[in-house]
């Protein structure tokens, strides 16, 4: 329990979308991060504080912590899109991307951008969520040690994704508590070594920036309020150290307060997984449904975005457009030989441990993130995709960030999206997604092991097919947002072309009915062995079950 009348938690979403999941540049380490943290408080008359431009960023980036440009902007844009922009400005900056003509037009435009400066150092802190100490991988704190194994949908151990474990979001900022208080503080509050003194003081606006980590709630309230607020209330200055007069906290008050109100999340994934709501979603096809679970949590308020868990879906089509997925974080854990179809809105997906299958997902608002499967097909249109440790996967995708290749993967095939559903343009406007810029084809290779360009593709035009979505639903897209390249469009043509010529030729041959029913016959042969073949006999053949018809995508 608590102590205190306050409970406070950690934010999902900083760690879930926002910890990219990889090891940190070694200079983006707490020790270089205090030392931009005083080079920008120093330079508040140059765009550093309290708001830190892009180009003071990178600066500071390229010049100070030896990233390149292209990392810089990468963590730089990570973070814009974790604080809630709205659609509108999201569309805003999409139009004024795709309208410039040159690199120094692109830079212009990203001058004009800034971001919170101590929110964006607590964001780069997170990085080192990722970031592997070779002395606790010996003493056998560091993966891959079961203490590093998220929570499976039976509430076991189960994988070692840390994004989706809020136990490790608590214990990184437990024990890493004091490094962010510091970071935080006034360069006067520091001695000559950079760390804090019994007498250091807390700057209100620093509280307010940790709220970018911490939340809570009054105890016996079901109103979830930032950290700053909850620090602010009258009861508990005694415990925090706050005063009115200095506005400002008291260091060692404000670290004994917030150890002791720190609890497990309320709203996070271990509650969701073992006290979350059990989906009944229809499940088709020969597998065994008994094994596949899905759960949701609960919409308690508003600000936090709900979570969806589905796991050991088995040879199966499942497709679902519901109220339940609109701006949900959803996690796609151990499904093979499926296909799932998520056709809503979506904040963030995850897919992880799955083989031999397809995912066709709405729009999604943050990022897209697959991870150790083999032979999946990802087709979506997102705001990121990464990927680490993965095989043979082909991504049908549209998106107006650069693909990111993190460690371990092997055969990767990018490709244009290529499909649609009536309400897909609908949900592109609800999270902000346009059509253009679309760097589908530019992907960036990001780690060390990563840097082989060979580990990547482009789909040849040859190999290309449109993708059709076999379900009713009302809306009004009939057509890819956006069209196909011209040298995708161009085989299509050829290929319908040369279906217009069969047909001709047929109708010239002038065949008996006898000889047309034995052609039909032939044709029909090849195109079952085709689907044999291919292994969409499956797929046809779950989607017409005795006792449900296709509109269940709707429900």
């Amino acid at each position: 329990m608590a102590a205190g009348p306050v409970r406070l938690w950690v934010r999902t979403e900083p760690f879930l979308v926002g910890a990219l999941p990889a090891p940190p540049p070694a200079r983006l380490s707490p020790h270089y991060l205090r030392k931009a943290a005083a080079y920008a408080r120093a330079r508040a008359d140059q765009g550093c504080f309290p708001r830190l431009s892009w180009r003071s960023w990178r600066h500071i980036a390229c010049g100070k912590l030896l990233l390149s440009p292209d990392i810089a902007w990468l963590y730089f844009e990570l973070y814009r899109g974790l604080r809630g922009l709205s659609p509108p400005l999201r569309l805003r900056w999409a139009e004024a991307e795709a309208s410039c003509t040159s690199a120094e037009e692109l830079e212009w435009e990203r001058s004009k951008l800034s971001v919170d400066t101590l929110q964006f150092l607590l964001f780069l802190y997170v990085q080192q969520f990722h970031n592997v100490s070779l002395r606790r991988s010996l003493l056998g704190d560091e993966w891959p040690s079961p203490r590093t194994k998220s929570p499976s949908l039976t509430g076991k151990s189960a994988g070692g994704n840390k994004n989706w474990d809020d136990k490790e979001h608590l214990a990184f900022v437990q024990s890493h508590l004091l490094d962010i208080l510091e970071l935080l503080l006034e360069p006067e509050q520091l001695s000559a070594s950079s760390h804090s003194s019994c007498s250091s003081l807390v700057s209100l606006e620093a509280v307010c920036a940790l709220s970018f980590l911490l939340e809570g709630t009054v105890c016996n309230s079901g109103t979830v309020r930032p950290l700053h607020k909850l620090a602010l209330r009258q009861p508990c200055h005694g415990h925090n150290g706050y005063s009115m007069g200095s506005r400002t906290f008291s260091l060692p008050k404000l670290e004994s307060w917030l150890r002791s109100s720190l609890a497990a999340n309320p709203l996070g994934i271990t509650v969701c997984l073992k006290a979350g709501k059990t989906l009944t979603w229809a499940q088709q096809g020969e597998g065994t449904s008994r094994r596949a679970r899905i759960a949701c949590s609960a919409r308690v308020v508003p600000e936090v975005s709900p979570l969806v868990i589905m796991s050991h879906v088995y040879k199966q089509t499942l497709a679902k457009s519901s109220d339940t997925l609109v701006g949900a974080h959803v996690r796609i854990y151990r499904c093979n030989e499926s296909f799932i179809y998520l056709l809503s809105p979506l904040r963030s997906v995850t897919i992880e441990k799955c083989r031999n299958s397809t995912f066709v997902l709405g729009p999604v608002e943050i990022s897209v993130h697959v991870q150790s499967c083999d032979n999946v097909k990802v087709i979506v249109v997102c705001h990121r995709l990464s990927l680490s440790s993965t095989k043979g996967c082909t991504f049908h995708i549209l998106t107006p960030t650069q693909p990111l290749i993190l460690s371990g993967n092997q055969e990767v095939t990018f490709a244009p999206f290529h499909t649609h559903y009536p309400m897909l343009e609908d949900h592109m406007a609800q999270v902000g997604l346009a059509t253009l810029p679309n760097y589908w084809d530019s992907p960036m290779l990001v780690c060390r092991d990563s840097g082989d360009t060979s580990v990547f593709r482009l789909l040849p035009p040859s190999d290309f097919y449109t993708f059709v979505i076999p379900f009713e639903m009302e809306g009004d897209t009939t057509e890819t947002p956006g069209g196909l390249p011209q040298e995708y469009q161009e085989v299509l043509r050829q290929r319908e072309q040369k279906v217009q010529v069969w047909h001709h030729m047929v109708k010239k041959a002038e065949l008996s009915w006898d000889q047309r029913k034995q052609l039909q016959a032939v044709v029909e042969n090849k195109f079952y062995e085709w689907l044999v073949q291919t292994g969409n006999r499956q797929q046809l053949d779950s989607l017409v079950p005795p006792d449900l018809d296709s509109k269940q995508a709707a429900g």
